[in-house]
Formats: structure tokens, C-alpha cells, sequence
């Protein structure tokens, strides 16, 4: 049986048809085929194969997220779902067959392969034009870098492998040198570079370009210099990862990269599809003119959030199956650590209110004639009355006050379903009239504060903490986030006050996509654009490698530049602005404050060895478990492993 392995065989509209996810078995280094592709358009096919795992699964399933982030200081699980994933977010029983960390390794072989098969296939068109022929050889080479980098960050000295075996399947694969892994990723990023276009392939705006090869090559010293203190040609990775970061920053627009000048632009829901501070982009299905195949769409952000009906069920009465406001939360999994919220300035950082939602309201259908949508008429008003007045400890002068919903959702009929919101006004103007509703940048993003009549939010997570007086008087139901967390600091995973209390916790909001074309096969899923790699992560980068070759000074300045952007009151930007020299610590809290949650927490502890200091702040349970001898990389795959003659000698990486 261990023999019997399935070769991964493409030809052009086979291989669209097929997903990663389902190469149950396999082996990276079987073949991709032969002389079959041997021309321009079978070449292209297999190109256009090699981003096929981004957005199907790397992007759009937790598998990759719960590898990328869990078992960080800034997440780990809900009191809904404690030991959901617990192998991952707490190193509690990591395995070789742990479900998400086999996939991952599987998935980006099977890519490498492919990756493989067009540069050695590329040699032998005959029929091509040679500048397209170069650009999905260069395609393919950022791509190839792109998935070694997760396997070497994540699994450690795996084979190399830069050929496409076709038959002679390699049964005693060796390790590699992670010089010789790094030298290859580093020669395949900056051939890219040489060769692809500011423009992408075909206009298709999810190809890499020139600037995906230079922030990914940015971002590979930098995890080559932390992890193992590379050289090149006798100079440290971290100076390389410094120059090709400040390249690319003082010359963004040669490299067609961009940088907003506001947060809050960054993430309005408008700016989703071909986002432009991406490098690089997994590109959802649009949602408009056909219906996105099951597999295609993202349920991302049904393990991001809290149910607010299971919270409340009293005061938030749309059940999660009827939630076409927020979607439909099944999974309610993954929440964010104090410290991960104690990192914002809330008063001045807009990043924390476009990264975390802390208010959630009711939704309506008044737009939507179709469903005899009528605000008025669908009781998604709600009114304080005593017993819940004594139930949720109000005071008894709220009894007769009413919350009204805060958006309206449109259901646009086509060949698939769309449900764009609206916001309506606070304080007033609760007739139903449809004339009166706004557009906004982001109907997840709210403030972080109250605001003086906000009438539209039924339940409130305040960051900094209230009086019982306060929260009394306060027309929502409000908890302060301190209060959401046992003497552990995790959340509370049964009632601590008779309540569901233990199931609220914020929402995070980054992929939870709310415009017309975002909406998937049903309100659980979604296919929005992810962003792989974005500029900020430059930026970072580039105060990263400053600080590692003692220049803290310059670091601070690529730090401000985020802090500037984000500031929400330009007043005190003084204040908000870093005042000395980053340090370390700066680095890694920026990092969290600018790319929570943006899969690159894990490998960013890792190039630190800041493991043994960063948990016991923000995830005790990992910490008390975490074992350096072996957590600094995750086990092998047990797939893998139960194909090769050697796996004894192989090694499953101490697990």
C-alpha cells in the first residue's frame, strides 16, 4: 500500500477542475504530466494550477489559520468552543496526523510540484511567445518560494526538491540545508523579480508581479535572519531584508505598490477586490453574475465572532441560520487575547476598531420589499422591561426605552444572492424610511466608545472598564472585556454570572466582507479578497531589520509612518507617534497592532525565539505547555511520512 500513490497528472482543464484539498493521497515528488504540456496553452494552464490551493484553501479555510496564528500571544478559543484546535492554539497533543498542520504540508508540495513542472516544461515549447513563456516561469518561481517558505517556516529542513519526478518517485527523500532551502527561495524571488511585470499576466490581478517578488524576498531574509542568522556572499540576511524593504519603499511607484493614507480606507468594503496596498492577493470568486461554488467561498469569518443569539438569545433574537447582517457564525472559535487588546490605544489607534468589533446589533430587511420587508413591522425593535432589566442589572429607568436596528440589508436576486447593507442614522429618523439610510465605509467598523445617542446597539464589549453604575445606566447590555476572562486569563468556557456571558467575545472583523458581489453559496460563507502580503508588512519589515543592526532610530521612523495613517485625531499625533529608539518589544507589539490576525504571527514569534517570553503575556495554557525542543516547528505530515521508505530516518520533528 505505501507504493500505491496516487501521481498528480494535469493536462489543461483537468487540472482547473482539480483542488488540493482533495489529494488525499499523494507524494510531492510524483509527476505532473509530460509532453502534453509542451505547448503555450498547457503551460499556461499548469501556471494558472500553481495559485490553485491560495484562495480554495490556504485563504479561505481555518486549516491555515489556526497554523499561522494559533498557538501565538494574541488568539486562542472562545468559551463557545475551548478545545477546538487545542493541538494548535495550545500545543496540547500536536501531532504528525493533526488535521490543519498535515494539510498545510501537503497542499504546498502538491504546488511545488507544480511550480516544478512549469519551469522544466517551459524549455520545451516550441509554439510560445518567449516573453510569456519567461513570465510564467517567473510566475511559477515567486510561487515555488512562496509555498517553501511556509514548509521551511513551519516544518523545518524539509527536501528540496526543483525537479518534476514524473514516474521516478524518490521513496527516501532526504532534508535539505536551510542554507540551501533559503538560497533557493532567495534565487527564485529575485529571478522573479527580473523578469515579471508591474502589471500583472493578462490584467488578472491575482498573478504575483514584480512587487509580490520583492516583498516576499523582503520577507524571506527576514525569517532566514531570525531563525538560523543566514549569510549571503558574508552579509546577514537582516541587511538584505533591510535593502530590499527600503527599495521597495522609496520606490513604490516605480513598483506599482501603494499605501493608503488612512486605516480606515485600507479596509473599506469597497476597496476589498484588488485592494491596492496588496502585493499579493488570493482573489475570492465574485459573488456577482454566478454562483461561487461551495469550495470556492470563505467561512473565515464564521470562526472569528461570537454568535450574538447564543449570547443573549433574550435581548438579540435573529438567530445565526436568519443573521444576514453579520452571516451565519457556526463555528465561533477563534478570539483575541487581552494582551492583544491591551496592545491598542483605543482612544487614538483606528486600527483597533477596523480590526475588532465591539458592539453588535440587529439587522432589517427594509430594502427588500420581496421578503415584505417593512422595519416597522418585523419586531426588530427591542424593549427594556423589568425582568430584564433585573435579569442584565439595568436600572429600572431604562424600562420602556427601545434599540433599534443598525443596518438594512438589500437581497439582490440574480444568478446567485447578494445582501449589501446600510446603516441607519443613530438617535432618530425610525420611521422605516429607506430614503434615510447611509452608506459607509465599513458597516463592521464601529467606535470603540459609545457614543451619546447610540441607540442602535444591544449588547457592548467595553475596553476600558466600567462602573456597575455606569454599565447600569448604559442602554445597551455591556460587559467590560477584563470581565470576559477567568484568573487564567482565558475566556470563561461556562457561567460566571447565569448568564451565556461566556460566549461573547469581540469579532474580528478583517474577513468578514459586507458589499455587492461579496456573499457566497449561503450566509455562511463569503469570497471577499484576501491580502497575502500587503505594504505595512514592508514597512515592518524594514523597522525589523533597522532594529536588528542596532539602528532603532530608523526603525521608529518606519513605525510612525503606520502610527501616522492611523492616528484618529491628528492632534495627538505627537503623542502617538513612537518617542525613542524601537526596541524588540516595539517591534513585535507593532506587528500585532498592524498585521493581527494576517497569518504571520507564528512565524514572527519563531524568527524572535520569543516564544518562552511572548505566551505566558497573552496565552498562559500554550505556555504551560509549550516545549522549545520541539514546538519551534510543527510535526511533519503523517501522510508524508506514511509514503517514504525512510520515515524512521526522515524524522517526524520530535512530535
Amino acid at each position: 500500500m505505501k507504493h500505491n500513490i496516487s501521481r498528480l497528472a494535469f493536462c489543461s482543464a483537468a487540472a482547473l477542475a482539480m483542488t488540493a484539498c482533495e489529494l488525499d493521497e499523494y507524494n510531492p515528488m510524483a509527476g505532473t504530466g509530460g509532453d502534453v504540456l509542451a505547448t503555450q496553452i498547457g503551460l499556461d494552464g499548469l501556471a494558472l494550477y500553481c495559485y490553485e490551493p491560495l484562495y480554495d484553501q490556504l485563504y479561505s479555510a481555518f486549516d491555515y489559520l489556526s497554523v499561522a496564528e494559533g498557538g501565538t500571544d494574541i488568539f486562542f478559543t472562545s468559551g463557545a468552543n475551548p478545545d477546538y484546535a487545542k493541538e494548535l492554539f495550545f500545543y496540547d497533543g500536536l501531532a504528525t496526523n493533526t488535521n490543519a498542520s498535515n494539510k498545510v504540508f501537503k497542499q504546498a508540495y502538491a504546488m511545488i510540484n507544480s511550480c516544478n513542472g512549469v519551469v522544466e516544461q517551459a524549455g520545451k515549447v516550441v509554439d510560445g511567445d518567449a516573453k510569456v513563456i519567461d513570465d510564467l516561469v517567473a510566475q511559477a518561481k515567486c510561487l515555488r518560494a512562496f509555498y517553501y517558505s511556509i514548509l521551511v517556516t513551519n516544518y523545518g529542513n524539509v527536501p528540496l526538491i526543483l525537479t518534476n519526478s514524473g514516474a521516478d518517485v524518490n521513496y527516501t527523500p532526504e532534508r535539505s540545508t536551510y542554507e540551501a532551502l533559503y538560497a533557493q527561495m532567495v534565487k527564485d524571488l529575485k529571478e522573479a523579480a527580473e523578469v515579471l511585470d508591474v502589471k500583472p499576466y493578462k490584467d488578472q490581478y491575482s498573478r504575483v508581479t514584480k512587487k509580490t517578488a520583492l516583498g516576499l524576498l523582503a520577507r524571506v531574509y527576514a525569517q532566514g535572519a531570525g531563525d538560523h542568522d543566514l549569510k549571503e556572499n558574508g552579509v546577514s540576511y537582516w541587511q538584505r531584508a533591510k535593502e530590499v524593504a527600503e527599495d521597495l519603499i522609496d520606490n513604490m511607484d516605480a513598483y506599482g505598490a501603494f499605501m493608503y493614507d488612512d486605516v480606515d480606507d485600507l479596509w473599506a468594503q469597497a476597496n476589498n477586490r484588488n485592494n491596492k496596498e496588496a502585493l499579493f492577493i488570493a482573489a475570492g470568486p465574485d459573488g456577482l453574475g454566478v454562483k461561487p461554488a461551495a469550495y470556492n467561498c470563505s467561512n473565515l469569518f464564521n470562526y472569528l465572532g461570537p454568535d450574538p443569539n447564543a449570547c443573549f438569545s433574550d435581548v438579540y433574537k435573529t438567530s445565526k441560520k436568519q443573521n444576514y447582517h453579520y452571516g451565519r457564525m457556526d463555528n465561533v472559535v477563534m478570539g483575541p487575547t487581552k494582551y492583544m487588546m491591551d496592545l491598542f490605544d483605543a482612544d487614538n489607534d483606528k486600527r483597533f476598531e477596523n480590526t475588532f468589533l465591539m458592539s453588535f446589533s440587529e439587522g432589517t430587511y427594509a430594502q427588500t420589499p420581496e421578503w415584505g420587508g417593512s422595519y416597522l413591522a418585523k419586531g426588530k425593535f427591542f424593549v427594556w422591561d423589568s425582568a430584564l432589566c433585573v435579569k442584565y442589572h439595568k436600572d429600572l429607568s431604562l424600562v420602556g426605552d427601545t434599540i433599534y436596528p443598525y443596518g438594512d440589508f438589500k437581497w439582490v436576486a440574480g444568478a446567485w444572492n447578494q445582501y449589501p447593507s446600510k446603516v441607519w442614522p443613530k438617535g432618530g429618523a425610525h420611521d422605516g424610511d429607506i430614503d434615510k439610510l447611509m452608506d459607509v465605509k465599513n458597516i463592521y467598523v464601529m467606535p470603540p466608545k459609545l457614543e451619546e445617542g447610540e441607540d442602535r446597539v444591544l449588547i457592548f464589549i467595553s475596553k476600558e472598564d466600567l462602573t456597575d453604575e455606569q454599565k447600569s445606566k448604559a442602554l445597551p447590555v455591556v460587559y467590560n472585556l477584563s470581565e470576559l476572562f477567568d484568573a487564567n486569563g482565558s475566556y470563561y468556557s461556562a457561567s460566571f454570572d447565569g448568564t451565556n456571558s461566556f460566549k461573547l467575545f469581540p469579532m474580528f472583523i478583517k474577513y468578514n466582507w459586507n458589499y455587492l458581489g461579496a456573499f457566497g453559496d449561503n450566509i455562511n460563507k463569503k469570497s471577499g479578497d484576501m491580502m497575502i502580503m500587503r505594504m505595512a508588512e514592508v514597512y515592518l519589515i524594514a523597522a525589523e531589520a533597522e532594529q536588528k543592526l542596532g539602528n532603532g532610530a530608523k526603525a521608529t521612523e518606519y513605525i510612525n509612518v503606520l502610527r501616522e495613517r492611523a492616528c484618529r485625531d491628528k492632534a495627538n499625533l505627537d503623542a502617538f507617534r513612537l518617542q525613542t529608539a524601537a526596541t524588540e518589544q516595539d517591534i513585535l507589539d507593532e506587528y500585532a497592532r498592524e498585521l493581527c490576525g494576517e497569518f504571520t504571527r507564528w512565524a514572527l514569534l519563531k524568527r524572535h525565539h520569543a516564544f518562552e517570553t511572548q505566551l505566558p503575556k497573552g496565552n498562559k495554557r500554550a505556555a504551560g505547555n509549550f516545549d522549545p525542543s520541539k514546538h519551534y516547528l510543527r510535526p511533519i505530515s503523517y501522510d508524508f511520512l506514511s509514503q517514504i521508505d525512510n520515515s524512521d530516518e526522515f524524522g517526524t520533528n520530535g512530535y
